[in-house]
């Protein structure tokens, strides 16, 4: 019997899904057959990506929600249980950027990066985690970003590459604790991607020296991630839990 890639009639929530990876990968699940809750802070962007997945024809709904706060994530996940059924997949990709040397930044937007790139992860992973201990089981997968892995030259990025390998050794921790509830955990760490985080002032100058310096010769786009995500989430990757997937272009073998 082949692998079993398929994941339609099965319920997500999608964290960041507003914009990015995270649109991309709602988008994609929403082919795919998934219902897809949508979470994000921006309730006009997260309605205009619920319109795309009703008029693929797959069940959706929007929901605002700020994965700082604990309250507010839980309430997004009881929405997705009410109104599409249990919770079996989930992908957290909310999160933020900015720049700024390490000595010359203020604690506050260090801890900010931190606030919602690493805790606000581990705010959805509970929620998430406690639906599908509720559900019988279910796979989570966090993005995370080659930049746990590396130090970026040219970006003064020190909170945005601690938030990352902080989600990765997270996903690690999460894995074996979840794992008697039949529950996997795994992470995507994406290399430069055209998004429009990646896309900000402070480096959109350097993206196509980053794609040069990619032994694949350019940036990924965000549906490129969709299909590490999507396999991660899938019964094919039944064996798979504890892994950080780099999608990078082959960026971090040089």
């Amino acid at each position: 019997m082949g692998a079993d890639f398929g994941l339609g009639g099965r319920v997500a929530v999608v964290t960041g899904a507003s914009s990015g990876i995270g649109r991309a990968v709602a988008l994609g699940l929403g082919v795919q057959g998934v219902a897809v809750a949508c979470v994000a802070r921006d309730q006009d962007r997260l309605d205009a990506v619920v319109t795309e997945l009703r008029e693929l024809g797959a069940r959706a709904i929007a929901w605002s929600a700020d994965v700082r706060d604990e309250g507010s994530v839980d309430a997004a996940v009881g929405a997705a249980e009410a109104r599409l059924g249990p919770v079996t997949l989930a992908v957290n990709a909310a999160g933020i950027a900015n720049a700024a040397p390490a000595l010359e930044m203020e604690t506050p937007q260090f801890t900010e990066v931190l606030a919602v790139n690493l805790v606000g992860v581990f705010t959805s992973c509970r929620a998430q985690g406690r639906a599908m201990q509720r559900a019988g089981g279910g796979t989570i997968v966090n993005i995370a970003s080659m930049s746990g892995s590396i130090a970026n030259r040219g970006l003064h990025q020190g909170h945005y590459n601690a938030s990352k390998a902080g989600v990765i050794h997270l996903g690690r921790t999460l894995a074996w604790e979840l794992a008697p509830s039949g529950v996997r955990v795994n992470t995507v760490s994406p290399g430069y991607t055209l998004t429009p985080m990646a896309m900000r002032p402070e480096q959109v100058d350097l993206m196509a020296g980053y794609a040069a310096d990619t032994p694949l010769g350019r940036n990924a786009q965000p549906e490129e991630v969709f299909g590490p995500v999507a396999f991660l989430l899938s019964d094919a990757a039944s064996f798979v839990t504890g892994v950080d997937l780099l999608v990078d272009g082959g960026h971090t073998i040089w």
